[in-house]
C-alpha cells in the first residue's frame, strides 16, 4: 500500500511538529499504545482461542508491555465464534477503547463480518482469520495476514499426497465453514491437478454434536483429509477409529485438525497422521527456541497454529511499530508499515505480498512421540509459499474464490 503526498502530510499535520522534533515526549504525551484482540473464549473454537490470548500476553509480557518506547494496553473481546458479535466487538473496541489497531479474529466468517468495518473506519488489523478473498480479490488494504489463507498450506499437502504418497482417490471433510470450504477446495484442486480424484465431500455443520453419521457413509478411499477447526477433528478421529476405520483409510489433515492445543488430549491414535501447517513447536526458528519451552512451562502444552498466530502478529505488529517511531495514530504509515514487515518470527520469516498476505514456509508435520508427548515433527518444509501457489496472482483470480462448489467436483462417486 502506498502513502500519497496528501496522506503523509495529513498524518504530520495531525500528529503535531513536536512529535517529529521530540518524538519520545509525544509518544509519552499520547500515551499507550492500544491492541484490541477478537477472540474466541466460548464455544466450539474457545480451545484455539484461549491460546491466542495466552501467546499474545506472553509476547506483550517478555517485553514489559512496552514497544518502540511507549506502554501497550491489551483489550480483548470475546466473539463466542459469531459473526455479530464479532462484529459489535469490534465495534466496541474502535469506538469505546479507542484501540490503534486490531489482532483477530479467529474465524474466517468473523473476519468476513467485520470487513466493511475495518475499511470504513480505516483500522489496521493483523488477521489471524483465514478468509481468502480479504486478500484476493476483495482484498482489504487495512488488513495482513501473518499466518495463511485456509487453503494456502492445503496446496502442498494436494501436491504431496498425489506425488509422494500416491494416493488416487481421497475424501475431504471439514465443518461447514467457509474456512473448512475453502481449505477443502485448495486440496482438491492441486491433488486432483496432480492426478488424484476427489470421490467424496463432506461438510458437518461446526457444531454437530455426533460424526457417527458422517463416519458410517464414508465411501472406500485410500486416504481422507481433515479439514476440521477447534477441537473437532480430535473428536472426528475418535469415532473413526471407534468404527475400524484407521486401519482401512489413511488420514492426513490441515493446519488445525490435529493443533497441538488437541493433540494432548489424544492417544496412539493420533501416531503418523500427516498434517500441513506454517508452524509447529519443533520448529527450530530462534524465537520459537524461546516461545515453545516458555509457553510449554506456563501451560503444561505445546503451542500451536492459534498460539502461534498471536505471538506471530506480535512480532509483526512490533517491527511496524518501531519502523514509524511508535506513531501508531498515524494509520497510513502504521499500515505501511505492516505490509512492507520482512522480519523472522517463531513460524519463520515474515514477508507479505501486495495484497497484504504472508509469503513464507509451509511445513508438512507428522504426529510422533517426544518425552512422552505427542508433538508434531516436521519431515518437509516448502519455503516461500504464496497465497497463489504454482498457479500465478493473474491466472488464480481469474477464477472464483474457493467454495463448496469451485473447484467443480468432477469425480464425486454416488
Amino acid at each position: 500500500m502506498k502513502i500519497s503526498r496528501r496522506e503523509f502530510i495529513s498524518g504530520v499535520a495531525g500528529i503535531g511538529l513536536s512529535s517529529v522534533m521530540a518524538p519520545h515526549k509525544a509518544r509519552a504525551a499520547a500515551g499507550p499504545i492500544r491492541i484490541g484482540l477478537l477472540t474466541v473464549k466460548t464455544g466450539a473454537l474457545a480451545s484455539g482461542g484461549i491460546d491466542m490470548e495466552r501467546a499474545l500476553i506472553m509476547y506483550l509480557k517478555e517485553r514489559d508491555y512496552m514497544m518502540a518506547g511507549r506502554k501497550v494496553e491489551l483489550v480483548t473481546g470475546d466473539t463466542a465464534g459469531v459473526p455479530a458479535t464479532a462484529r459489535s466487538k469490534t465495534q466496541e473496541m474502535v469506538e469505546k477503547n479507542d484501540v490503534h489497531c486490531l489482532i483477530g479474529p479467529l474465524a474466517a466468517f468473523e473476519a468476513l463480518a467485520i470487513d466493511d468495518y475495518i475499511r470504513q473506519n480505516r483500522i489496521p488489523t493483523l488477521s489471524v482469520a483465514a478468509a481468502e478473498d480479504m486478500t484476493q480479490r476483495s482484498a482489504n488494504p487495512w488488513f495482513v495476514r501473518a499466518t495463511s489463507t485456509s487453503s494456502q498450506c492445503a496446496h502442498p499437502l494436494g501436491e504431496y499426497a498425489a506425488k509422494e504418497l500416491k494416493f488416487k482417490k481421497m475424501i475431504t471433510i471439514a465443518d461447514d465453514i467457509a474456512y473448512g470450504q475453502e481449505m477443502c477446495a485448495g486440496f482438491q484442486r492441486v491433488f486432483e491437478d496432480n492426478g488424484g480424484q476427489i470421490v467424496q465431500k463432506l461438510f458437518p455443520p461446526l457444531t454437530v454434536p455426533d460424526y457417527g453419521s458422517y463416519v458410517a457413509q464414508l465411501k472406500s478411499a485410500d486416504a481422507i483429509f481433515l479439514g476440521f477447526a477447534g477441537s473437532n477433528g480430535f473428536r472426528f478421529l475418535r469415532q473413526f477409529v471407534d468404527y475400524g476405520l484407521k486401519d482401512k483409510m489413511q488420514v492426513i489433515g490441515g493446519m488445525t485438525a490435529l493443533d497441538e492445543a488437541v493433540l494432548r488430549n489424544m492417544g496412539d491414535e493420533a501416531l503418523d497422521i500427516i498434517t500441513t501447517c506454517w508452524y509447529s513447536a519443533e520448529l527450530d526458528a530462534k524465537p520459537n527456541q524461546t516461545f515453545a519451552p516458555a509457553f510449554r512451562k506456563e501451560f503444561k502444552y505445546d503451542p500451536g497454529f492459534y498460539a502461534a498466530s498471536t505471538y506471530v502478529n506480535g512480532a509483526v505488529l512490533e517491527a511496524a511499530v518501531k519502523a514509524v517511531n511508535g506513531q501508531v495514530e498515524d494509520k497510513p504509515a502504521l499500515m505501511a508499515a505492516l505490509r512492507a514487515t520482512n522480519v523472522e518470527t517463531a513460524r519463520g520469516p515474515v514477508k507479505f505480498d501486495d495484497l497484504g498476505n504472508v509469503v513464507g514456509n509451509v511445513y508438512l508435520r507428522k504426529v510422533t512421540r517426544k518425552d512422552g508427548r505427542l508433538v508434531n515433527s516436521v519431515f518437509k518444509t516448502y519455503p516461500d509459499v504464496s497465497q497463489f501457489w504454482t498457479y500465478g496472482k493473474q491466472a488464480f483470480l481469474a477464477n472464483p474464490v474457493y467454495s463448496r462448489d469451485f473447484p467443480p467436483a468432477r469425480y464425486l462417486e454416488k
